[in-house]
């Protein structure tokens, strides 16, 4: 059996607080898109896990489509499978492809074996593989609070649009993003802005609060989205705590960005 884990975007990403717990109170908008890993499981003998694309640093042991599977074989009689994941999604770029990993495997496995556990039982299994991890069950649109991990519905669609996505060979630590963050209130509320006010108001209405210290690491983050912007992009952004930098475009663009750096344009 063969899925395909796809991406996220962050829209808007305000850090507002630092919690007792050591965690930030954050509020942003998930949004899914199509750019996918390829994730394969078949019944074997033994367990194991492979995998190609790109290479996945650390311990094969650590990732999280085996942790999926640790997980649900504590609770239910799971079989011996062999796992391949081909990695296409780049990693560390704030993308979300190693939750969506996780999450896809549970589904699949609940898929598979007919399992019969239903979404809100995933999302609560997902959440012990990580705070982005239940997102990627219901897969769709979603504003986002707490540390992460507290989702509610927003109405906001970007169907029909063109999103470029810019990955530099660029590794951005998570803990230094923080580490350069003052969070504060936001002056609107970001759920509000998203669905009320036209696209072409966000440039100046939807920040990221990572981007001010990460651009100043990493100041070619800062004049890719500065390019997207002159070659006509909607909204640009960096997504989470970066590398990968995006544009919203209304028709599909013919880029001159230049660089040495991965490129990816879907359409929405």
């Amino acid at each position: 059996m063969v899925v395909f884990p796809n991406a996220k975007i962050n829209l808007g990403l305000n850090i507002i607080e630092k919690r007792t717990d050591g965690y930030h109170n954050i509020e942003s908008c998930f949004y899914p898109i199509p750019l996918t890993d390829a994730l394969e499981v078949i019944e074997s003998d033994k367990l194991s896990f492979t995998s190609s694309g790109i290479p996945i640093p650390g311990d094969p042991e650590s990732n999280l489509c085996l942790k999926a599977y640790h997980l649900l074989k504590k609770h239910y009689d799971l079989p011996l499978v062999e796992i391949h994941l081909h990695k296409n999604i780049p990693i560390g770029a704030g993308l979300g492809g190693g939750s969506s990993d996780g999450a896809f495997m549970l589904k699949l496995l609940n898929e598979k074996f007919e399992l019969g556990i239903d979404n809100p039982a995933l999302e609560k299994l997902a959440g012990e593989l990580g705070s982005d991890c239940p997102f990627f069950i219901e897969n769709k649109p979603v504003f986002v609070e707490g540390k992460g991990n507290v989702f509610s519905p927003v109405e906001v669609s970007l169907k029909g649009k063109y999103l470029v996505l810019v990955m530099p060979d660029v590794h951005v630590s998570t803990a230094q993003a923080y580490a350069g963050i003052t969070p504060q209130q936001p002056e609107a509320g970001l759920k509000e802005i998203l669905e009320q006010k036209p696209m072409k108001r966000w440039q100046d209405l939807v920040k990221n609060d990572f981007e001010q210290s990460v651009f100043a690491k990493h100041p070619e983050l800062e004049r890719i989205k500065n390019q997207l912007i002159e070659e006509g992009a909607i909204y640009a952004s960096m997504t989470g705590s970066g590398a990968a930098v995006f544009g919203v475009f209304e028709e599909k663009p013919i880029l001159q960005l230049g660089g040495n750096w991965q490129i990816d344009i879907v359409k929405l």
